[in-house]
């Protein structure tokens, strides 16, 4: 009967336990592992081989910046494992790309407040040039997109992620994805 009387909650017995509130006995942690299971080290270090070059490639294509692409990814990885204990290992690819994500608009909102926009974004719509390299035409094309629908764009057709890894990544529905997708190919083709 003794042994019950630990095994219960405080909110049963009414009485709050004097140990500490996250005290858990032997047997309860073994039940409580076996349902939630976080992440190893094994499997960081598994994380950090199979997405760190999916997420460097997808922040350096917005910003078309090296550096602070690596600086976004260490944080993203930074962050993981400081979190390593509330995150599962089936999660670990959308929560990357989201934190990524998440870095990369701030990084951009910060810039677009310290920047005043320019004329000249006008006459770039309407300068053409001649290029050879198809590459080059549409790099150039998806850098007039809204940022928004460009990372949406280059998540669906350079990553391949679905509309709901999107959604859960950029933390819209798949609705909106569908749509600011629709509109960034539709931009990409008037272009």
């Amino acid at each position: 009967m003794v042994g019950r009387s630990v095994l219960r909650p405080y909110y049963v017995t009414g009485k709050i336990p004097t140990i500490c509130r996250y005290f858990v006995t032997i047997p309860v942690f073994v039940r409580l592992y076996t349902v939630i299971h976080f992440m190893t080290v094994k499997e960081y270090n598994r994380s950090v081989e199979e997405y760190s070059d999916s997420v460097f490639r997808f922040i350096r294509s917005n910003l078309k910046d090296e550096e602070r692409a690596n600086d976004i990814v260490q944080d993203s990885y930074e962050k993981l494992w400081r979190n390593v204990t509330e995150i599962e290992y089936p999660v670990v690819k959308s929560w990357l790309f989201t934190t990524a994500y998440h870095a990369m608009i701030d990084i951009i909102r910060k810039e677009n407040r310290m920047t005043a926009l320019e004329d000249s974004f006008e006459n770039e719509w309407t300068s053409e040039s001649q290029y050879s390299d198809l590459n080059e035409i549409l790099h150039l094309a998806l850098e007039r997109l809204p940022e928004k629908q460009k990372s949406l764009v280059l998540l669906r057709d350079y990553e391949g992620y679905s509309y709901k890894e999107i959604g859960e990544i950029t933390g819209f529905s798949e609705a909106q994805v569908k749509i600011n997708i629709y509109r960034g190919r539709v931009a990409l083709r008037t272009v």
